[in-house]
Formats: structure tokens, sequence, C-alpha cells
């Protein structure tokens, strides 16, 4: 089927989300070979998994997401190759926070994807879902996330130092945030 992306909200002059379904396990799979990747977005070094074993986990992730109110998308070149995966998280309604989750993986860094997908999702969920304050910690160390999060408008809002022990010692989280007014204040035109 041929569908015609010319109105699709979900995209932008670089990618195009799509929801994340089961049959996506492979790049993840993948991903996992990436440990230091790993490390950076879950705060700790997993255990391999079989490709059995990826399917499954994977798997349980999609369906424990639509329970708990995640929203997981693909992360999508607009010629359809997949460089990574996104989600909205930790939703407070009653406040109007949340987080974003993601990975690019490793063979398509540094090209822009991350932060194009950044500001559809940010978009989203400042200018649809009416929430007010996106809120994210990256690992110390974490360049790469740190610049985008920095090119994106974030401010750096504070430091927790040694919450994550890895390779025999403590690491910080750097705390960063986005107001709505802030990202509108940025970018005029929708993503």
């Amino acid at each position: 089927m041929k569908i015609n992306y010319d109105t699709y909200y979900w995209q932008n002059e670089l990618v195009r989300l799509r929801p994340s379904t089961h049959e996506d396990w492979d790049e993840f799979y993948v991903n996992y070979f990436d440990s230091p990747a790993r490390f950076l977005l879950d705060s700790l070094i997993e255990l391999p998994l079989t490709e059995e074993g990826a399917k499954e986990v994977w798997g349980n992730f999609i369906e424990n997401s639509k329970k708990e109110g995640r929203h997981n998308f693909t992360i999508e070149t607009l010629e359809g190759l997949k460089v990574g995966s996104l989600g909205l998280v930790g939703i407070d309604e009653r406040n109007g926070t949340f987080g974003i989750g993601m990975q690019i993986s490793r063979d398509h860094r540094g090209k822009g994807y991350g932060t194009a997908a950044m500001k559809i999702l940010l978009n989203y969920a400042f200018n649809e879902r009416r929430l007010n304050k996106y809120q994210s910690f990256v690992i110390e160390g974490n360049v790469a996330s740190e610049t985008m999060l920095q090119k994106l408008g974030c401010v750096k809002e504070g430091v927790i130092r040694g919450t994550t022990f890895h390779q025999g010692r403590y690491w910080d989280e750097i705390h960063y945030g986005l107001f709505a007014k802030e990202f509108n204040a940025l970018y005029k035109k929708p993503y």
C-alpha cells in the first residue's frame, strides 16, 4: 500500500515517527550489543539476550507500554530506514510534566535524527497534550545527549551526585528541563 505522507503530523524534514510494533524487536536486539549506549540509556549493564529472549523482552515492553500509558515510536528516515526509537514516558497530567526516552542506533548517530525526532514529540506534548514541562537527566559523560538537550533549549537544572554504580564507581545524574513556553519561543512552526 502506498501512503501519501504530505500532511502527516508525525514527520519533519528529516525523520518520520510511527508506532513501535512487535516486529521492531530486531532494532532493539542489535542495539543490545552497544553496551556503553545501553548503560547511558538505562543506567545499567544488562545480561545478554538470545534472539528469542529479545523478541520476548521487546514484546513485553510493547504490551506493558500500552497498559502504562507510554507512547513508543520507531524513528525512520523519510525513505523508511529505521534509525532508532523514542517514547513519551512518565506523563503526569496533574502537574503537566513528562519525559522522553530515546536511543539512536550506533550507525545513525550524529546525523540530527535524534534532535529532529525530539522536536516532533516535544511539539506534540506541549501543543497537543498541553503538558508544561519536559524533564530529563543524563549520566555524566553522555556528551551527545547533553549536546542535543542544549540544542533543543533545555536548561541544566542541577546535578545529583553519585546515583548510578558502573565500572567500579558512582556516576552523577545531570538534570535538564524545558518549559512549553521556552520551546515555543524557539520553534514557532510545527514539527
